[in-house]
């Protein structure tokens, strides 16, 4: 567990044009607990202003609401990660379909497909995910969506579902030009990450970014993992948190061809649209 921060290195103390959305974040993650509050006004003082809190299990989703209700600007996801598809039941059904009544749970997930690790089987990860897939089509939600190596039977997955569906985010994308194409083609949102700061292995996305129209396009930190390799200052710990999600606006952006407030303002209109949020005050 990385030690909390009382500040950022003043080369981090980045500050968006535009109220930033971060559609990712794992607030719930045990690195947060001793400075939640510290983690969110040093968000704030970026222009980072609303939090989706991905839940990726029973437990984790429970705790993202508590949070979501605890604080202004925090949304939930609820799901079951294929990680832990092998846990799904009917009763873990009847336990994710109660949370789907809560306001502040704007989407199903995260779920998906996972077959790098294959944690669980790819069977139990499809079930897993079929169910999800009948709890968002039921409830009218949309779905915060993980993928790794497994594209071409996602894009099966979703394409037998999709006229059911009502939107989707494939939840920080890594893949390649054919499973972009492939998902927009099924009118799903992408959402980029600091993967895209990593030059061992997140340049191909440099490439593809105009290829996603605004309106399809959001950002997120997936903190506390996948901290910017190309921050201008090392940070103690190496825990990532929204407050450095500008600096992966700037980046995206740099690639898009645009400045970064025209992305940012862009990224945030699309997922107030996508999660049904509130506008920014």
């Amino acid at each position: 567990m990385a030690a909390p921060l009382d500040s950022l290195p003043e080369a981090l103390r980045f500050h968006s044009p535009a109220a930033l959305v971060d559609i990712g974040a794992n607030l719930t993650h045990e690195s947060f607990a001793a400075d939640m509050e510290a983690v969110l006004d040093r968000a704030r003082a970026a222009n980072v202003t609303t939090f989706i809190v991905t839940g990726t299990d029973l437990d984790h989703a429970r705790q993202a609401v508590a949070l979501a209700d605890a604080h202004p600007g925090l949304y939930a996801t609820a799901g079951v990660h294929p990680h832990d598809a092998s846990q799904w039941s009917s009763s873990l059904a009847t336990e994710m379909a109660a949370l789907y009544q809560h306001d502040k749970v704007v989407a199903v997930g995260e779920c998906g497909l996972d077959f790098n690790r294959n944690y669980a089987t790819p069977t139990e990860q499809e079930r897993a995910f079929e169910a999800q897939l009948t709890l968002a089509a039921e409830h009218g939600l949309p779905l915060f969506l993980h993928e790794r190596d497994a594209s071409k039977r996602m894009r099966e997955i979703l394409a037998s579902w999709r006229d059911s569906l009502s939107d989707a985010v494939i939840h920080c994308f890594t893949a390649d030009k054919t499973a972009l194409y492939a998902y927009l083609d099924l009118d799903l949102h992408i959402g980029l990450t600091g993967w895209i700061c990593d030059e061992r292995r997140g340049h191909h996305l440099r490439e593809l970014v105009s290829s996603i129209a605004l309106d399809r396009l959001m950002i997120e930190t997936d903190c506390p993992y996948l901290l910017p390799r190309n921050l201008p200052a090392k940070l103690k710990g190496r825990r990532h948190e929204p407050a450095l999600l500008p600096w992966i606006n700037a980046e995206i952006a740099r690639w898009y061809g645009i400045d970064a407030d025209e992305l940012g303002r862009a990224t945030t209109a699309t997922a107030q649209r996508f999660f049904r949020l509130p506008a920014a005050s």
